[in-house]
């Protein structure tokens, strides 16, 4: 069967990797699963402090592309057929889903979406008991007992009859405003917040036809922003199309029209948050992490006056937050080994360039608009303009280059590599950083030099991919 499960979830294209009956099949050896072993991080048991007899509860969203209803009910068909009470969301923000997986007290959640990837994809992810993403070994479990299924070509349903009868399906489109109520408290929180912690602000929301587009902009008005939307008409086909997070460029230009103090830009399923200034510049996931762990920090609420980072954030970051006296604990790139890494060291702040910013104290997961409505509320709150904030740090030119079709092996005990990082780490010194790394997805090795002018990091970078081809 291959392994499905990647760094964030199953993802392919519909209908053809991501068909309605590997969704049906999923669901079920999920179902299975995380109803009977250990599915969170605690070792629980999964069942939730549930009554013998009483049934398991999933709750189910997705975003809006066309695939997403046959998916979903594929999905919501595998999960009943188990014996799983299902709760179906809807169109829905994965942090929503995250956050209402445990607000509602289930033992797991459900998203279909493939997040920032074009229309003809999508993808299932998978919360465990609280909302939190499922460790690689509960995954790992999922594919064995999907494995097992498959097996006995019974692809229509169970192997055997739920003992405690068929799962019941109910809508609850409505519990978004519990959601929306949540990302609310977060800004009214006893700090001299006013009601309106973003009354004077005038603000474009890009929500890239996707999960966003219903909530984002109701969120930021509530909040008191004269609010801006633009990529919020989703028609199943053109999530991610031209707008949102992958396409800054249309935020940008609608900032700089429509004279905007600030823009605010997600992806397909709402999990991510970049920004741009007045001048339609890109703040992006580093520079918005830097002004919230300031924040924090000044609030004395930075947890080990520590924030946690992939390899990948940029050299600035990292220097902002050594000049302010701030750790930075290091992962590798993907949300859940932030979050493993902050629920290990008790962290509260983790966050990505691309712009997965994860606050516990709020959230189990990568949360746009929470992260959208914090970096504005900041904005407000000291009266100053997002350019201004965001300059807390500064952005290193940073130059990645992908080198597909090579032996990754090789190159990593490649001692002619080793010495070419070596060479092009000395002529850097303090001010500049090499990253030679093995993609987790497909056959290829990636390069990042990071310099103080451009110019020397597409030399040095190019010179190392160079090297990778001699050796791969």
């Amino acid at each position: 069967m291959g392994h499905l499960f990647g760094t964030d979830g199953i993802r392919g294209v519909a209908g053809r990797e991501l068909t309605a009956g590997l969704a049906m099949d999923v669901a079920a050896a999920a179902a299975d699963v995380l109803t009977s072993i250990g599915a969170g991080p605690d070792g629980a048991d999964g069942t939730g402090g549930r009554a013998p007899g009483q049934r398991a509860v999933a709750v189910v969203g997705r975003d809006p592309r066309v695939s997403g209803e046959f998916l979903e009910a594929a999905v919501v068909a595998g999960l009943a057929a188990s014996g799983v009470d299902v709760v179906r969301l809807g169109v829905m923000p994965t942090p929503a889903v995250a956050h209402l997986t445990a607000a509602l007290g289930a033992q797991f959640g459900v998203v279909l979406s493939a997040s920032h990837n074009p229309a003809q994809d999508n993808g299932i992810k998978f919360f465990a008991s609280g909302g939190l993403k499922l460790p690689d070994a509960v995954e790992a479990a999922i594919e064995v007992r999907l494995a097992d299924r498959v097996g006995t070509d019974s692809r229509s349903g169970p192997v055997t009859l739920p003992a405690d009868g068929f799962g019941r399906v109910t809508d609850a489109a409505d519990q978004g405003e519990r959601y929306v109520a949540h990302l609310l408290s977060t800004v009214a929180d006893g700090r001299g917040a006013s009601a309106l912690p973003l009354a004077g602000l005038r603000v474009v929301v890009d929500c890239a036809n996707g999960a966003a587009s219903r909530f984002a902009p109701e969120l930021l008005r509530r909040a008191g922003a004269n609010v801006i939307a633009i990529g919020v008409d989703p028609d199943g086909l053109n999530i991610n199309a031209g707008v949102g997070s992958t396409s800054i460029e249309a935020l940008s230009a609608a900032v700089v029209e429509t004279g905007a103090d600030a823009g605010i830009a997600h992806d397909g399923d709402a999990d991510r948050c970049l920004a741009v200034d007045a001048a339609g510049r890109l703040v992006d996931g580093d520079q918005i992490l830097a002004v919230l762990a300031m924040a924090l920090q000044a609030d004395q609420r930075l947890a080990g006056d520590t924030v946690v980072a992939t390899v990948m954030c940029n050299l600035g970051f990292r220097h902002a937050m050594r000049d302010a006296g701030i750790g930075v604990v290091e992962t590798p790139v993907g949300d859940r080994y932030l979050i493993a890494a902050m629920l290990d060291g008790r962290f509260v702040l983790g966050g990505e360039q691309s712009g997965h910013i994860i606050m516990l104290d709020h959230a189990t997961t990568g949360d746009g608009l929470l992260t959208g409505l914090q970096l504005l509320a900041e904005t407000a709150r000291q009266g100053r303009p997002l350019a201004e904030l965001a300059s807390v740090m500064t952005r290193y030119p940073q130059v990645l280059i992908s080198v597909p079709g090579v032996d990754k092996a090789r190159v990593a005990a490649s001692a002619r590599l080793a010495e070419a990082v070596a060479t092009a780490e000395a002529e850097l010194g303090d001010s500049g950083r090499v990253l030679v790394r093995p993609s987790g997805t497909e056959p290829a090795v990636r390069v990042m030099v990071e310099a103080a002018h451009a110019k020397q990091a597409e030399r040095l970078a190019g010179r190392l991919a160079d090297a990778i081809r001699a050796v791969g």
